[in-house]
């Protein structure tokens, strides 16, 4: 694993949107670091749904042939990944959910009791974003619904947060606010 490679996936389906420029800034501000950068965009991605054979325990990896496997090369090569969601019913899309459930092997190995994580040592970013103004996308759940599914997801896997930023009231911004790109800033310090 080269110590200094992220994996930035934009799992939302509009690449203009505030999540995709969060991303975008990410980005920016990685490289600036020193890292090298991988960008996927997930709707690009031909991603078949997990058919839920569970034969990626033993493997590690999925039996499907399709994008999967190029984006577990890059997981596997990565230090850091950044993982940018829109809230979608108070939840992540459906793109995103998919890649979790085809990741199964890639992330964890089961045991008799809690799953053995198989990406310790690596770092995770999540940036998100909902139309909902804050502090109300904390009180009624939508933010914290999406952060909660990626957060379980990474922990799973065995990676440690690096950051987490949330963009409210997104369908009224063209940009991205000050606050946003401060806490995006310091991810990478």
């Amino acid at each position: 694993m080269n110590k200094k490679n992220v994996l930035a996936i934009l799992g939302s389906p509009r690449a203009n949107g505030i999540t995709a420029a969060m991303l975008d800034y990410a980005v920016y501000e990685a490289e600036k670091a020193g890292y090298s950068v991988n960008k996927i965009n997930l709707y690009k991605k031909e991603l078949a749904f997990c058919s839920g054979c569970r034969k990626c325990i033993n493997t590690g990896t999925c039996v499907q042939m399709d994008d999967i496997h190029e984006i577990v090369s890059l997981i596997n090569e990565s230090e850091i990944i950044v993982l940018a969601a829109p809230v979608y019913w108070a939840n992540v899309p459906a793109a995103v959910k998919n890649l979790f459930d085809r990741l199964l092997g890639t992330a964890m190995e089961e045991t008799k009791t809690f799953p053995k994580p198989r990406l310790s040592g690596k770092k995770y970013i999540i940036l998100t974003s909902c139309n909902t103004p804050a502090p109300f996308s904390w009180i009624f759940g939508q933010s914290r619904g999406a952060i909660k599914s990626m957060k379980e997801f990474f922990k799973t896997a065995g990676m440690k947060s690096a950051g987490k930023i949330v963009c409210t009231s997104a369908s009224e911004r063209s940009e991205l606010p000050e606050s946003v790109i401060r806490k995006i800033k310091k991810c990478w310090k």
